[in-house]
């Protein structure tokens, strides 16, 4: 007889040290843009993922010490005493949910600017820090050394004291001391902390060996290593150096959390790396080498995929960041049995830029991450109808189908018009380019939810004019017509000084391109002034078609902001294997059927470039004339969203959507009170 659940296995406790897993998921560390700046927001983050299954929920890196500032960063913070209460925001909001907490000690010696404490720079040699500021790290000594093992032993102590049932030591992402150590190019040592691999693992069994002396009675000890270094005989490879380092450190972890090394690639984008899983072939001998359960990640979010990992005995835990953010209900959901339910994360690392930007999270699957505690956000659950009954959402966008979604989530008719012959909007477009196939997730997700609501009515090839809208009697409408990209070359970087276009010019904008128009024979010129990720992958798929391709962008690097998304020195290396001609620094001046003129963002010196035809990939105009046209009916609700209020990334056009649904029907007083809830020091106590 099968098993009734096929994933029951995954629910099985598993024993770690002195503390037991409920079942095998594991949010390993992750950063969230909160940590000790917005604690309350924080423990709602966590809160809600041991709310939705998580056995072990963790914090993110927190900091021991002031010689390991991340300022601007807001990571977790544990220099003394006063930290304490911050981190037991965390730990009791998810112990009240019958999770483990765990609490990720850090110090990130050259990767740190103590822009904030301005303590001296730590490293295990004399080195430049791991930044582009004028710093310089010194070789801690052996006095440092022992400082910096106490600082880690009471940061461990205070962790106990704040509620942690597993405590880590870090070794991992090329952001932490003790890999620091390990690692040849970084430890020139000739002491006993330096030469010899076993020498180079020393700092690290020692803060082992503290921490389990310290607080091994009630916590366990977790190690988070990375096995590879992904450079190859350059670099820690896990087939040898990676290997011994297990063999040397063995059984002295509770817990051996294994990734690969540096962030971007442990979080690889989907463009990328689409398959998920995609470090178990680094991390699968770990096991074999230690008695002690391992947690591996690799964007893990098909349960099968999970349950083969267990039983091949790859890992005991199934480790996850990026899919424990697109959905924090996914252990519940396949204990359950609702599968078709999982928000599958995307891989477009949109989390992971607002780390880099040190802004709140976000995610575009989920879009009340870090919206549970300062918005009162739950992405389960949503209030149920108010007065009205029955709402048209135009456009099937990523905004118009989460409003949709969550319109008749809360109870209304709904009806949604889309007026192109596919339901999707710029996600269904997109996801053909190459590498995007998995942004089709936005779409899937939302469009099975509707389809198996008997309060939805969805058609598309349904184009509605003022008219039409008025004739269905609808008087709440919520207009997702999104927006389009311009011809004439303005964009934040020509704004002053628009470029000249011809008549003669043949010009193509992305809205061509994503509806199967190609450009004339002969060399093309993409020019970005959107420095996020279109005009990159436009420039890829058409010099994979065979076009000689030219990108021009004002920008010192191709597709700038990706660099926040870990990706841009791939898509940069990318390009040019595919034979793009890249010329950076460069605004349009002109174009005409000959060519281009650019000029030099620094000096104005022209450039003459020859092409047959341009991509201009600048600024999008909002498509509003509908919404125009439905003031005048004296609608109920009227409300823009998505890219037709604001044209942006995708994950600002979902969150529009599901921010229209959560507030149509609320009070006036109430929408307009706050945006959301604010972690302000009332001074006032300050100073009594």
């Amino acid at each position: 007889m099968p098993d009734a659940n096929p994933y029951a296995l995954l629910f099985e406790p598993v024993r770690i040290g002195p503390v037991t897993a409920r079942n095998r998921f594991f949010q390993v560390p992750h950063c969230t843009g909160l940590g000790h700046l917005r604690p309350r927001a924080d423990a709602g983050v966590r809160g809600m993922k041991a709310a939705g299954g998580w056995a072990v929920v963790s914090n993110q890196e927190t900091e021991i010490h002031p010689s390991s500032d991340l300022t601007p960063f807001p990571e977790g913070r544990l220099w003394d005493a006063r930290d304490i209460p911050a981190l037991r925001l965390m730990t009791d909001a998810v112990h009240e949910q019958g999770a483990l907490a765990a609490i990720q000690l850090a110090h990130n010696g050259n990767h740190a600017n103590n822009h904030l404490s301005r303590a001296p720079l730590l490293a295990p040699s004399e080195m430049s820090v791991d930044s582009t500021m004028p710093k310089h790290a010194r070789a801690m000594d052996k006095a440092d050394i022992r400082e910096f093992r106490r600082w880690h032993r009471d940061a461990a102590l205070r962790a106990k004291e704040a509620g942690a049932d597993i405590i880590y030591v870090y070794a991992g992402h090329s952001m932490s001391i003790a890999q620091h150590f390990m690692l040849p190019h970084m430890n020139t040592r000739s002491d006993e902390y330096g030469g010899s691999l076993e020498n180079r693992v020393r700092l690290a069994r020692e803060l082992l060996e503290d921490t389990r002396e310290a607080v091994g009675d009630t916590c366990a000890v977790a190690f988070r290593f990375a096995i590879d270094e992904m450079q190859g005989a350059d670099g820690m490879q896990a087939a040898e150096e990676g290997r011994a380092v297990v063999e040397l450190l063995s059984d002295l972890p509770d817990l051996w959390d294994v990734n690969v090394s540096g962030w971007d690639n442990d979080s690889m984008t989907t463009r990328f790396q689409l398959e998920d899983g995609y470090q178990n072939e680094a991390l699968a001998f770990v096991k074999q080498m230690t008695g002690k359960p391992v947690v591996g990640v690799g964007r893990l979010t098909s349960p099968d995929l999970m349950v083969s990992m267990v039983k091949k005995g790859i890992v005991d835990l199934i480790g996850a960041a990026r899919p424990s953010i697109a959905d924090p209900f996914l252990p519940t959901k396949i204990k359950e049995g609702r599968i078709d339910e999982i928000r599958e994360c995307i891989g477009c690392n949109i989390c992971v830029a607002s780390d880099n930007l040190g802004i709140p999270i976000r995610c575009t699957q989920n879009p009340t991450m870090g919206e549970e505690w300062r918005r009162g956000w739950h992405p389960e659950i949503i209030s149920a109808k108010g007065e009205e009954n029955e709402v048209l959402v135009i456009g099937s966008g990523p905004a118009g189908l989460e409003c949709a979604m969550q319109m008749a989530r809360r109870g209304y008719e709904v009806t949604l018009a889309e007026a192109s012959s596919e339901f999707g909007g710029r996600v269904a477009r997109e996801s053909r380019l190459p590498g995007l196939s998995a942004w089709n997730r936005v779409k899937d997700y939302r469009l099975n939810d509707l389809s198996q609501r008997g309060n939805v009515r969805m058609f598309t090839d349904s184009p509605l004019d003022a008219a039409q809208v008025a004739e269905l009697g609808v008087v709440n409408v919520f207009v997702a017509t999104g927006a389009h990209w311009r011809r004439d070359g303005v964009g934040r970087n020509t704004q002053r000084n628009v470029p000249l276009i011809e008549p003669d010019a043949r010009i193509l904008t992305p809205d061509d391109i994503l509806s199967g128009q190609t450009p004339a024979a002969g060399p093309v010129l993409v020019y970005d002034d959107d420095h996020i990720y279109l005009a990159g992958v436009i420039a890829e798929q058409l010099a994979v078609s065979g076009m000689q391709v030219i990108l021009v962008t004002p920008e010192s690097l191709v597709s700038s902001f990706t660099v926040n998304t870990l990706e841009q020195h791939r898509i940069q290396a990318r390009l040019i294997e595919l034979g793009v001609d890249i010329h950076c620094n460069k605004t349009l001046a002109s174009l005409d059927s000959n060519g281009a003129t650019l000029s030099c963002v620094f000096t104005g010196k022209p450039m003459q470039v020859s092409c047959e035809s341009a991509v201009l990939v600048t600024e999008r105009v909002r498509d509003i004339a509908l919404h125009a046209a439905l003031k005048p009916l004296g609608l109920t609700t009227l409300k823009l969203i998505g890219d037709a209020a604001q044209p942006g990334l995708i994950v600002d056009a979902v969150f529009s959507g599901h921010r229209a649904a959560r507030e149509f029907e609320r009070p006036r007083q109430d929408t307009d009170k706050d945006w959301f809830r604010r972690e302000i020091i009332d001074l006032r106590e300050e100073t009594s």
